[in-house]
């Protein structure tokens, strides 16, 4: 009967998408990762094909907090609506926001010498006040309202600017604390602080449990389902211009933000 039916005999697929870059604001242009990027990526996955697994291909610094809550929160939805296993496999590094979207999985695979963690919030600006006023520029600035004009570069820092700076980082903080718990569980090791914005490579990060094993994805993904399960890939397309190894000056200034977020990580 098989052999008038060869659909029946068709090895298991593993959808892969590939997260990788800085996690960017929305509006952001099409460079990095952003929701409305992804969103038509990681639904083809989950639906096409009818997937045994999506496996998650990370290499991401992190970024947007919102972002990446969105991301993270498409992926779970998408999971638990297909009823589909997630699984992560972390490159370079999955930190910060890419750690947020690493946790949205149900297990977390990582290189030993893979970059995890960094579970904290950070915010970095400059001050040009004395610049400009050596300069002989005046800053004018007009508001209604006493906190719209908070933490202006321009101007001497306020400490009531930088208090309400911290009560806005803790909340993030806190909202980034739950979901890591929330979707971590028992595996993490709370007896050593794992949400001071600290790192973690490899082996020490299975012990802390902020990832579940060392793995590949091809390896680990062949293990679970067979050896001649297929891999069909997802990831952004590039557009003309940059097939062309061409760039405009905004996607330029965005790729050098990218390689200094790499480069916090020594990468």
């Amino acid at each position: 009967m098989k052999k008038f039916v060869p659909f029946l005999n068709r090895p298991p697929r593993v959808a892969v998408v590939r997260l990788s870059g800085v996690i960017n604001g929305a509006g952001s242009g099409t460079s990095g990762l952003s929701d409305e990027s992804l969103a038509p990526l990681l639904e083809r996955a989950f639906a096409k094909h009818k997937p045994v697994a999506v496996a998650l291909s990370i290499n991401s610094p992190g970024g947007s907090p919102v972002q990446s809550s969105l991301i993270g929160a498409r992926i779970r939805r998408l999971a638990e609506e297909k009823d589909i296993p997630v699984y992560a496999f972390v490159e370079d590094v999955a930190a910060s926001g890419g750690y947020w979207l690493a946790s949205a999985a149900d297990e977390i695979w990582v290189d030993p010498s893979s970059v995890i963690g960094s579970i904290g919030v950070i915010s970095s600006s400059f001050g040009a006040h004395e610049f400009i006023a050596r300069h002989g520029v005046e800053r004018r600035v007009h508001t209604a309202g006493t906190s719209k004009s908070m933490l202006d570069p321009f101007r001497p820092e306020k400490e009531e600017d930088v208090a309400r700076l911290k009560v806005i980082l803790e909340d993030i903080h806190t909202v980034f604390i739950d979901h890591v718990k929330a979707r971590r569980g028992a595996k993490l090791d709370l007896s050593q602080d794992l949400f001071n914005g600290n790192i973690w490579l490899g082996h020490r990060a299975v012990e802390a449990g902020l990832a579940d094993g060392i793995g590949h994805l091809v390896p680990k993904m062949k293990e679970r389902f067979g050896p001649k399960v297929k891999f069909q890939k997802y990831g952004p397309k590039k557009g003309l211009l940059r097939r062309f190894g061409m760039q405009a000056a905004e996607g330029a200034l965005l790729g050098i933000e990218e390689r200094a977020q790499f480069a916090r990580f020594g990468l």
